[in-house]
């Protein structure tokens, strides 16, 4: 078993962990992966929080099972302004019968829920990538071989809690 062990433990030839461009190439993904969820998500959110979209009240008509755990649920959106309904996919998360507020997207494909559920629930994505990001200034720190990474423990610590608090939040909101 120690042998399986050594071979993890081994020094590299070339010297302990990448090199400068290894460091560069390892940041930028690093800061892709924590980005990339924020920049997906904005659709949602600026729905969510009624800056695009047509607002209106979505009510869940039916949920089919797909099986394994997973729902397709059709929808049908009715605008504020009035007008007939238009039947939209609604979350695979919603049950029958269930009306909340919503606004429908600008292709008329989808509704996303408004309000501070429908704001948390858009916000999932983005809390992960805050999370993701939170301890990106102590790898950094460490590369460089600053002295006082204390600091970037503490707020990779506070910046971590803080996007997870808000993932369970967003989830608990669906």
């Amino acid at each position: 078993m120690t042998e399986i062990l050594d071979a993890f433990n081994t020094p590299s030839p070339r010297g302990p962990g990448p090199g400068p461009a290894g460091k560069v190439i390892l940041v930028l993904l690093w800061l892709t992966m924590s980005a990339a969820p924020l920049y997906f998500s904005l659709g949602d959110l600026d729905l969510a929080l009624g800056r695009t979209g047509t607002p209106g009240t979505l009510t869940v008509d039916a949920c089919t099972a797909l099986g394994e755990g997973r729902y397709d649920c059709r929808a049908t959106f009715r605008p504020d302004s009035g007008g007939d309904g238009i039947g939209v996919a609604a979350s695979p998360d919603a049950e029958a019968g269930q009306v909340y507020p919503a606004a429908l997207a600008p292709g008329g494909e989808r509704a996303v829920r408004t309000g501070r559920d429908g704001v948390l629930a858009a916000l999932i994505l983005p809390a992960t990538g805050l999370a993701c990001s939170g301890f990106l200034p102590y790898a950094i720190g460490y590369w460089r071989g600053w002295r006082r990474r204390r600091i970037a423990v503490v707020f990779g610590v506070v910046v971590t809690a803080a996007g997870l608090t808000l993932v369970v939040m967003g989830f608990a909101a669906l």
